[in-house]
């Protein structure tokens, strides 16, 4: 029976990561199966939101159910849906089974159903087994009585995170949540989690918002994120790039202008604060923008006035502020080129955004997400990651961020089909396709050198090695997202070893 091993999950308060990865754990176990995945199904797209037995960059991917035949049958039934294992239906999972990483699955059984809460479609769970046969008509009829309980798993998980949302939303002392959600920022290191936690505090504040990060850590994904969390999601988010205005046209093109303000003005003109009435305005690239114009700026954020351009009398404008900039600003300030007061009134909430090196395993979720859509864009069959470019990605320091990892893969993807030359097949991307290399170790004596050569005390040898393989151990994991499977592949250990040897050196229980 699943219902015991479940029902002390639904009456405890755990993280809705840990809850759903423990449905899914228990549901492998039940039906004695090769992978179980748990999807959320949100414009057009499944997305997995916990999976078992399936390659990590999975948890990354974006299946859009009119590419996937299998799972829109899947969807368009209430009852359990079963595959015969000689169905044409392509497979969503060719190639991201752990127990048959890069083939084609063989013949298999698969099953899955449709999720409901509140009478609305939700999502599906699927799963999948190597061996054909597993699903008879008793694990079907078995899945059709446990999805009350699936649902109930997923909907007290729903009601949780809304319960924490509304204890956030009265710390900054508002009443009221925002409904609609943004699921596009990808990852669950401790930093992202920590950074969106930050945000949905401040989302519902009307704060300015300074954004800041090296480029391509994707500020304005988090500046929309930000947004679309607030009470002004169903007003306009206008985007403004500072750097590609003009300053002969900056003030126009901010504020608006009137008819016969300047040669060529043959109307009035609204500008992008007009636009973004109501709503949000995002000043990207905010310190490239001319000193003339940040001063009538200044005096929008103090009064929420704007003057256009040849205009005698100001008009009132409702607009939240998000600023970005990859600048360090308070250097601008001291070079002159950017104004203190407003640099203040800009931060009065700064936000970093990690790059991507500080983001341990949501490197390959990115990485993931990438090759579904360029999976999808080249018409393939199935594309995946090798185990030695998973190491590459990891050992990367990624100057250029998540923009430049979203290059890497499409580039690689390209050299992989050239390479092959068959769209029916699944392709791996090897280290070669990624063209690029991860950061050498260096070995212990040259770590002393760059040091400058000071002396360390001596430990005894067996102290200094069991340090090692613990330091070792905790990357892995960490790399790993906290799988012991996959941290004992990077190991190059067996699991039940690696277990062993992790409760021989205190690291578990």
């Amino acid at each position: 029976m699943i219902e015991p091993l479940l029902l002390p999950d639904l009456v405890a308060e755990l993280p809705a990561a840990v809850r759903l990865q423990r449905l899914v754990q228990v549901l492998r176990e039940h039906f004695q199966c090769g992978a179980v995945v748990l999807l959320q199904h949100s414009d057009e797209c499944l997305r997995p939101l916990a999976a078992v037995g399936l390659v990590q960059d999975a948890l990354g991917r974006r299946f859009q159910t009119a590419r996937h035949p299998r799972l829109a049958a899947l969807l368009s039934r209430r009852e359990p849906t079963w595959f015969d294992p000689q169905s044409p239906l392509p497979d969503p999972y060719d190639g991201l089974l752990d127990e048959s990483p890069g083939e084609p699955l063989p013949v298999h059984d698969c099953m899955g159903v449709s999720l409901y809460l509140e009478g609305r479609l939700w999502g599906a769970v699927t799963l999948d087994a190597l061996n054909a046969g597993t699903f008879d008509e008793a694990a079907r009829l078995d899945l059709q009585r446990m999805t009350p309980l699936i649902e109930t798993c997923v909907r007290i998980t729903h009601l949780e995170e809304d319960n924490r949302a509304l204890r956030m939303a009265r710390v900054v002392g508002q009443g009221t949540l925002s409904e609609g959600k943004d699921h596009s920022i990808i990852g669950h290191s401790k930093p992202i989690s920590r950074l969106l936690e930050e945000l949905t505090v401040v989302a519902d504040t009307d704060l300015p918002v300074l954004l800041s990060g090296e480029t391509g850590v994707g500020k304005e994904l988090f500046a929309r994120w930000l947004h679309h969390q607030s009470g002004r999601a169903d007003k306009p988010l206008v985007l403004v790039n500072c750097a590609a205005l003009p300053e002969s046209l900056a003030e126009s093109e901010l504020f608006g202008h009137i008819k016969g303000a300047f040669s060529g003005a043959a109307s009035d003109r609204g500008g992008r604060f007009d636009a973004a009435d109501g709503g949000t305005l995002l000043l990207d690239e905010i310190g490239e923008l001319p000193l003339t114009v940040q001063a009538k700026l200044l005096r929008t954020l103090q009064n929420g006035e704007i003057q256009r351009l040849g205009a005698d009398q100001p008009l009132r404008v409702d607009v939240r502020i998000i600023a970005a900039t990859n600048r360090n600003l308070a250097d601008r300030v001291a070079s002159g080129d950017f104004r203190a007061d407003l640099y203040h009134r800009l931060s009065v909430y700064p936000v970093l955004i990690p790059p991507l090196r500080d983001r341990g395993s949501d490197i390959l979720l990115l990485a993931g997400h990438f090759i579904e859509l360029n999976r999808a864009r080249l018409g393939l069959r199935g594309l995946r990651l090798s185990a030695a470019a998973e190491q590459v990605l990891l050992g990367y320091v990624w100057p250029g961020n998540v923009r430049e990892l979203e290059h890497v893969i499409s580039r690689a993807a390209i050299k992989a089909l050239g390479f092959n030359g068959s769209r029916q097949a699944i392709l791996t991307l090897e280290p070669q396709h990624l063209d690029i290399q991860a950061e050498p170790t260096l070995m212990p004596h040259e770590a002393v050198r760059q040091q400058g050569g000071s002396a360390r005390s001596v430990v005894p040898l067996k102290q200094a090695v069991d340090a090692c393989q613990r330091e070792q151990i905790r990357l892995a994991l960490l790399q790993t997202g906290d799988s012991w499977a996959a941290a004992a592949r990077l190991l190059d250990l067996d699991a039940s070893n690696l277990h062993k040897l992790a409760r021989r050196l205190g690291i578990k229980a």
